[in-house]
């Protein structure tokens, strides 16, 4: 594995423990050239998959672009990291096992949708808004006048 601070061909991995979801192998590694530590991830790839972007573009699914755009929508929100990983996992697992070698972006935006709304209102919204392209504040007042409070923003207790 190459160093990402001096690029050196070799490091030593220093522990390796499965992630909370059992879905990828955390590994801490060592550069032996420079001796900076660096975590990697490794994680099962069923087959490659196909994004069907628009204008017929296509391109790999890329599992960091899906965490990125995710925990864009979550920032500030005070929602864990390791949530964040369980709803790309999960997501990553819808797409591999349908059965297609292609997936329209559009459907990649659904499942998106659908995991924030299940983990936290805001950042459902804040999805949505770059999503489906709102362009005015009544797009999001109207938007956000179907949404219920949902995720760990709203648990009470009793």
């Amino acid at each position: 594995m190459r160093c990402p601070f001096c690029a050196h061909e070799d490091s030593q991995v220093k522990d390796s423990r499965p992630t909370e979801d059992s879905a990828a192998i955390r590994r801490r590694r060592q550069c032996e050239s420079c001796a900076a530590r660096f975590t990697t991830f490794e994680r099962i790839q069923l087959r490659e998959i196909f994004v069907l972007k628009s204008e017929d573009k296509r391109e790999i699914f890329d599992r960091s672009k899906l965490e990125r755009s995710i925990t864009l929508a979550c920032r500030k929100r005070g929602v864990e990291p390791e949530r964040i990983e369980k709803l790309a996992s999960s997501i990553q697992r819808q797409i591999e096992t349908s059965g297609e070698s292609e997936v329209a972006a559009g459907r990649i935006g659904e499942l998106v949708m659908d995991g924030l709304k299940q983990v936290d209102s805001v950042a459902y919204i804040r999805f949505a808004s770059v999503y489906r392209d709102f362009t005015e504040a009544k797009d999001f007042e109207d938007f956000a006048s179907n949404v219920k409070d949902v995720g760990s923003q709203t648990t009470s207790e009793d």
